[in-house]
């Protein structure tokens, strides 16, 4: 069985469908100027998205925000569109940049698991004053059909694939029954995420952190894992 960790993929800019930016060529991409403005512009972006959804960006009103000409902010990204995609792609790169790069160091098996929903933890606890881009997202579009949709579907489902593996591997190490559904165990931890989002940001709950916690545990106590030594 090979140690090397797997590397968690990249989601796609966007579907064949998305529509170009127009007024950027291939010699203001590389600027480093351009690409320097770029990365304001959609450090800003997220920002709002993550405080008011992605439906909420505009040109204009990125252009306000960043203190620059709607013909500046449109010359980087061409249309709504696909500024909400550029967005999506920075928000997936930071989250694997905090949650599943750090828990590769982890040992393959229980140990990088709970590495990776500790990293989710930590990343969810962040996001409890402004909001996660996937949950909101999934309520913006479910069933907005096209590119920034595919763009959403896509990062959430990188990243279920890559705690699927895991959990697979805790399945190949025999730190889980080999009977367990991937799919199922999956499920019930990401469940946990969506219950801590409501009870901690909806109904400002007390001890909704440590019940998240609790009821991983519970999780792998109930798919065959050890208990957790203290």
């Amino acid at each position: 069985m090979s140690l090397t960790p797997h590397i968690f993929p990249t989601v796609p800019t966007s579907s064949a469908a998305a529509p170009k930016p127009r007024g950027a060529g291939a010699s203001h991409r590389a600027s480093p100027k351009g690409l320097q403005t770029k990365a304001h512009i959609i450090d800003a972006a997220l920002q709002l998205a993550m405080h008011n959804g992605l439906e909420s960006l505009s040109i204009g009103g990125l252009a306000e925000a960043t203190q620059m000409s709607k013909s500046g902010v449109f010359a980087h990204f061409g249309s709504r569109e696909e500024l909400q995609i550029s967005v999506i792609r920075e928000y997936h790169q930071r989250f694997e940049q905090e949650v599943f790069y750090p828990a590769l160091q982890a040992e393959r098996g229980l140990l990088r698991l709970r590495a990776l929903f500790d990293n989710w933890m930590k990343r969810t606890s962040v996001e409890l004053d402004s909001g996660c881009i996937y949950i909101s997202g999934a309520i913006e579009f479910h069933d907005n059909i096209g590119p920034v949709r595919d763009a959403l579907v896509n990062s959430v489902g990188t990243w279920h694939e890559a705690m699927r593996r895991s959990i697979s591997q805790c399945k190949e190490l025999g730190d889980l029954a080999a009977d367990v559904d991937e799919s199922q165990v999956l499920s019930e931890i990401h469940g946990l995420i969506l219950v801590l989002h409501y009870e901690a940001r909806f109904m400002r709950s007390s001890g909704a952190m440590q019940r998240a916690l609790a009821g991983f545990e519970s999780i792998l106590l109930r798919y065959g894992a050890q208990p957790l030594q203290a």
